[in-house]
């Protein structure tokens, strides 16, 4: 493992791979602070500057873009609940609320710290693990996926506040969004209402966009413009506490991001989603989280940068992308002549390695550049916010528009953001319904290629020792929570008998 972590370095500490890198991850930054752009179009768009120069050094740029642009959606989910990123979504849960609490810059600087450690963490494992978790992530087939997807929507059902029956209803809302398009069993349209724009499903960005920023403006204006945050300086930057209570989320959320990147399909915005979920589920102060918990931004910041990782796990070693921009860079892969598989680290070494050094390399380039910056970030909230709603409405239509240059995505956002709205205004939670329309079509994929393999009898997953054992867990987080609160009453009652 030495010799291959040093094979990479001598590769991705030349200076020309250090100023690709630099350039990388500095347009990532910039592509995920524009809503609706996102790091796959991004790497899509400038694959062609890439083709003069080395496999190994185009694949560092592009690389850097994928991780810079994890980033720079977390600023604008902090700053504007504006996610820039998929996986930035449940950022803003905690991250807005602190931006609010003029925490701006705190938030800001353990997401730099979280995706740090998150890349060093994922960089040894990826050295050490690359072959056993390639391995591990074949015997994943649909059944195993399904049963992801159902532990996914439990978890967050279950750690979500208020009402389990609303968020369970949101969630089954999100789902019912995902269907919409062309059905996964049969290929024929439903829901499109004669609209061939529809015929492609609802896209995930304008939905986040509406549900995320144009509902909050519009929350905003109803309940009056609030002042301009006047926060000191030394409430923008971290405190020791900061740390100590982030310390533990940074770790386990690596951690989970880690292990589902190594997932085929899985992505970073599932894995940002389940370790929120964990981190609510193991602190004392639950009630906190939605409300500015510093734990509900360093877990998913450190989890979304662990999965883009390990998404290169398949990517590199099965020729399988573990998510929409490991997608992208598997065609850039083949465009400059090579064969993505397992021969690839046994016949370009250097370049394998190369790669994945430099994720180290760049993530201490976003920690350098972004951490000092982050109160001046945070500085933007003294903007009054007669000021800024103008700015994240034209921003957020603009990157809506951009996405395919079609009104219709406009007109997608606009809806939308009434929808958030009006789930503001009812109290009604978002996260279910997102994770929801996230997984919804994975679910179905998954159920339907399940029910095929199975011969329609879903009673066989409980014959898949992964598939049981992830639904076994599912079932525990359902029956767990209401058992133990009954035994406890129990005990009480016993006691006051006694």
């Amino acid at each position: 493992m030495i010799d291959n972590l040093l094979l990479g370095a001598a590769t991705a500490l030349t200076p020309t791979n250090l100023l690709w890198c630099l350039l990388g991850v500095v347009l990532g930054t910039v592509i995920g602070l524009l809503p609706g752009l996102g790091s796959s179009t991004g790497v899509a768009i400038l694959i062609p500057l890439t083709l003069t120069v080395e496999p190994v050094t185009a694949l560092i740029m592009l690389a850097g873009i994928y991780y810079g642009s994890q980033y720079g959606g977390t600023i604008t989910s902090v700053l504007l609940s504006t996610p820039g990123e998929a996986a930035s979504v449940v950022t803003t849960l905690d991250g807005y609320q602190m931006a609010r609490q003029g925490r701006a810059g705190a938030a800001l600087a353990i997401a730099a710290i979280g995706s740090f450690a998150a890349a060093l963490l994922s960089l040894l494992l990826l050295a050490a693990l690359a072959p056993p978790f390639a391995a591990f992530a074949l015997r994943f087939g649909p059944p195993e996926n399904l049963a992801v997807m159902v532990l996914a929507l439990v978890t967050m059902v279950i750690l979500s506040t208020g009402s389990k029956l609303r968020a369970a209803a949101m969630a089954c809302v999100g789902i019912l969004l995902a269907c919409v398009g062309i059905d996964a069993g049969t290929g024929e349209a439903r829901y499109t209402f004669g609209s061939i724009n529809l015929l492609s499903g609802l896209p995930y960005i304008e939905i986040v966009i509406g549900l995320f920023a144009v509902g909050e403006v519009l929350h905003q204006i109803r309940i009056g413009a609030a002042r301009p945050i006047r926060a000191r300086f030394r409430d923008l930057v971290l405190r020791r506490q900061d740390l100590r209570d982030s310390t533990g989320a940074i770790a386990r959320g690596s951690t989970i991001g880690f292990l589902l990147g190594t997932m085929p399909g899985a992505g970073s915005t599932l894995a940002s989603f389940l370790a929120y979920g964990l981190e609510k589920r193991l602190s004392r102060n639950a009630d906190q989280f939605g409300h500015g918990a510093i734990q509900g931004v360093a877990a998913p910041e450190s989890a979304n940068n662990a999965a883009a990782n390990a998404n290169f796990i398949p990517t590199l070693t099965l020729g399988i992308p573990g998510g929409a921009t490991t997608a992208v860079l598997l065609g850039a892969i083949t465009v400059y002549g090579l064969q993505p598989g397992p021969l690839l680290f046994t016949e370009q070494p250097a370049l394998v390695w190369g790669l994945l050094v430099s994720f180290f390399i760049g993530n201490v380039i976003l920690l350098v550049l972004n951490l000092p910056l982050a109160p001046l970030f945070a500085q933007l909230l003294r903007i009054p916010y007669g000021y800024l709603y103008p700015i994240i409405l034209v921003t957020s239509f603009t990157g809506a528009y951009a996405i395919d240059n079609n009104t219709f995505s406009v007109w997608l956002v606009f809806v939308f953001g009434l929808l958030g709205y009006g789930m503001k205004r009812f109290a009604l939670p978002m996260a279910p319904l997102v994770v929801g329309v996230v997984i919804g079509g994975l679910f179905e994929k998954a159920l339907v290629q399940s029910s095929a393999l199975l011969d329609g009898n879903l009673w066989l997953l409980l014959t898949q020792p992964i598939a049981v054992t992830l639904l076994a867990l599912a079932a525990l987080l359902l029956a767990g929570p209401p058992l133990l609160t009954r035994l406890r009453t129990r005990r009480h009652e016993e006691d006051n008998h006694v």
